[in-house]
């Protein structure tokens, strides 16, 4: 019977990721094309990436894996940074919009929560009330663990354009050694990103929660 409940258990936390990480997944990619576009690389426009319908952002595959293992994926934006006008700076710009994006959206996410912890009470029924807080819970946790992985300094993640765009031109005559260990990186993240990841995912979302009490009292 435990086993049962514990299954469930692991079951509904699964569930109620699923509107954080589409959230997270549409505007991360969406940043990405939005910023290319206005930087003058058109290409995200012709590919139809310059909307927030989930459907043109979100790879089957990878929403599937990030649901069940906590390691997924969305479709990538393709960009042509030859059509910016500053290669190395509007390229950097591209690069931190999606993780920017997902930060920025876990510290709505806390300002809603708090909102809604305070208005909410009371009027929405108690099983509904709970599953909503803790899905907009799930949205923060989701979004910031989103914003930090994709800064992990390793291809094809932004991090690693960053770390580029970033470094001594000479950083080029290395990138292809880089992808040439791609596949034994990812394999690596995949094992021990969480737990590297743990220590400052934690560190942020108590410090939105934090913002979210503040909310809560202001109202």
């Amino acid at each position: 019977m435990n086993s049962i409940f514990n299954m469930s258990n692991v079951i509904f936390d699964k569930l109620i990721m699923i509107p954080g990480i589409i959230i997270g997944f549409t505007f991360h990619e969406f940043a990405h094309a939005f910023i290319a576009d206005r930087l003058g690389d058109k290409t995200p426009r012709f590919q139809g990436r310059l909307t927030l319908n989930p459907s043109s952002h979100i790879d089957p595959m990878g929403f599937i894996m990030i649901i069940i293992f906590g390691f997924g994926w969305a479709k990538p934006v393709q960009v042509n940074p030859s059509a910016y006008k500053n290669y190395r700076s509007d390229d950097l710009k591209v690069s931190l919009a999606g993780p920017i994006t997902n930060f920025l959206i876990a510290i709505i996410m806390a300002i809603v929560l708090g909102i809604y912890m305070k208005l909410g009470y009371g009027i929405i029924p108690n099983a509904l009330y709970n599953v909503l807080g803790q899905m907009i819970g799930a949205a923060i946790t989701v979004n910031v663990g989103l914003g930090l992985f994709n800064l992990l300094p390793i291809p094809p993640l932004d991090g690693f354009s960053i770390l580029r765009n970033l470094s001594p031109k000479t950083f080029y005559r290395y990138e292809q050694s880089f992808y040439q260990y791609q596949i034994i990186i990812m394999l690596f993240i995949l094992y021990f990103g969480g737990r590297i990841l743990s220590i400052p995912q934690s560190i942020i979302v108590n410090g939105l929660l934090k913002l979210m009490r503040m909310v809560v009292n202001i109202f």
